[in-house]
């Protein structure tokens, strides 16, 4: 009796029996992976020493890490509409949570835009998608098809370790909490988006025969957003007696302006002072930790997909995740900063004809992932994107780059991120200035020290120069926000 075939070759026997067989597209294809709330907290960047990432470091391995890559607003919904659109927050006025409906028309910048789907589209490329690739999947309906949209999986019947409603200093609504539930990874939302995509990647050799047309297709995961809910073997993989707390020190906020405590708490989310005097820090390590990892196992399995198909040497893939996330850092448990942990990026491009194993230091934007791919695609150039291709440090990771990263929260308030330092000013024109080099965990905010006004100058010149108004249908005026609900 021969031996079972294994999983990989059962998948390449699949793809052997399909209409189109071992034959490539005529032009690049795209796999676009996207991962929500996502950290450094992964393997190839280092982020915390037990991250257990296998699949995304393989992919970095076999590509350029853009160590480096910060996100356009520390909040899903005007991130993903950011670099769908290719346009700065500052520029369409998105600001805040937003329908993905809503996109198109909120301003007069996003109606003339095109959204990376639509123009892939009229060059040629049948688009699919599944999962979170917009706030809430493709509710602005611009892929050809697209399966099921945002889903955080199964809810208990009652919250597992935290519920703002039992802290009565807490104000606003969260989806925060932990602990390992559902029982299987079949009941997950992330599974099913990632056999959506297999199968995808299955059937587009048939489906494409006769078109003849490239594919642009997204997977959208939602694990490590809240809650940190996965099964139990995730969460045996992070003993939480191993795991180690990142560098906190309680007294720094002390030289933050008054605007900064504003704009960057989190009325909603735990604060220190409650996970210390419950001793629920490693919990929460642990938790995210187990929901990285999940979420790296779909990738995984995503990977063997297409490695196993006739698409493996001609497509590009893009894997990224949409903002970052405070995990005690600053006396932080949540995103919506402007500080470095809540826009710091996983961001990795492989493909054909790019060099493997590269790491690339250079301060890059995920508004630079729409020109990028025209570029590699042999497209032409969309005038109306506002960031840079970066083909130029896919080719050679330490050429020139007098760039920074831009992100924005709430009308006025931006954070630019270089090599080096990172330079934040509020609309009231207060600031901080960070030296990463010296000063990685940004404590000693440099702002009135001995050579600080030279360099604010120097990095001032990369602030937008308009600040468009709040769009329509934006969810939250962060700015009135800011100023009221929080004093």
């Amino acid at each position: 009796m021969s031996a079972r075939p294994t999983a990989l070759a059962a998948l390449q026997l699949g793809f052997a029996l399909s209409p189109l067989g071992a034959a490539a597209a005529p032009k690049p294809n795209v796999l676009f992976i996207a991962i929500d709330d996502l950290n450094d907290y992964v393997g190839c960047m280092g982020g915390h020493p037990d991250a257990e990432t296998p699949n995304i470091d393989r992919l970095a391995a076999r590509g350029t890490l853009f160590a480096n890559a910060h996100c356009q607003a520390p909040i899903c919904g005007p991130s993903r509409a950011s670099l769908m659109t290719g346009l700065l927050p500052s520029t369409s006025g998105i600001y805040g949570q937003i329908s993905d409906g809503d996109i198109a028309t909120a301003s007069a910048a996003t109606r003339r835009a095109t959204a990376l789907p639509d123009y892939l589209e009229a060059h040629g490329y049948r688009t699919s998608g599944c999962g979170k690739i917009y706030h809430r999947g493709d509710g602005a309906g611009t892929f050809d098809e697209f399966g099921h949209g945002t889903d955080f999986g199964p809810k208990p019947e009652r919250r597992l370790n935290y519920d703002p409603a039992e802290h009565p200093d807490r104000s606003g609504t969260t989806q925060t909490d932990w602990g390992a539930y559902p029982e299987s990874d079949a009941e997950m939302p992330d599974h099913r988006t990632a056999d959506w995509v297999r199968r995808k990647i299955l059937s587009l050799s048939a489906e494409l025969a006769s078109e003849r047309k490239p594919f642009f297709l997204a997977a959208g995961l939602c694990r490590p957003h809240v809650p940190w809910h996965v099964p139990r073997a995730w969460y045996d993989r992070h003993p939480r007696t191993d795991i180690e707390l990142p560098p906190y020190r309680a007294d720094d906020w002390d030289d933050l302006p008054a605007i900064s405590r504003r704009v960057n708490v989190a009325p909603m989310m735990p604060s220190m002072a409650w996970v210390e005097e419950h001793g629920h820090w490693p919990a929460i390590l642990q938790a995210y930790l187990a929901s990285t990892t999940f979420a790296d196992h779909q990738v995984g399995r995503i990977l063997e997909m297409l490695d196993a198909s006739p698409f493996a040497e001609n497509t590009y893939i893009i894997l990224w995740s949409d903002h970052g996330y405070h995990l005690g850092e600053k006396g932080r448990f949540a995103k919506q900063s402007l500080w470095e942990r809540s826009s710091r990026v996983p961001l990795i491009i492989a493909g054909p004809g790019l060099r493997g194993g590269q790491r690339c230091g250079a301060a890059v934007q995920l508004l630079d992932i729409y020109p990028t791919l025209i570029d590699l695609l042999g497209l032409t150039p969309n005038r109306q994107n506002e960031g840079r291709s970066l083909v130029p440090l896919l080719e050679n990771p330490k050429a020139r780059w007098p760039h920074v990263a831009i992100t924005t929260y709430g009308r006025g308030n931006h954070a630019l991120q270089s090599r080096r330092y990172r330079y934040i000013e509020y609309e009231d024109g207060e600031a901080e200035l960070y030296d990463h080099r010296e000063d990685p965990n940004e404590w000693d905010n440099l702002i009135g020290s001995a050579g600080s006004e030279k360099l604010v100058e120097k990095l001032r010149v990369h602030l937008p120069r308009h600040n468009a108004p709040n769009a329509k249908g934006s969810a939250h005026r962060f700015n009135e926000y800011f100023r009221e609900t929080l004093k």
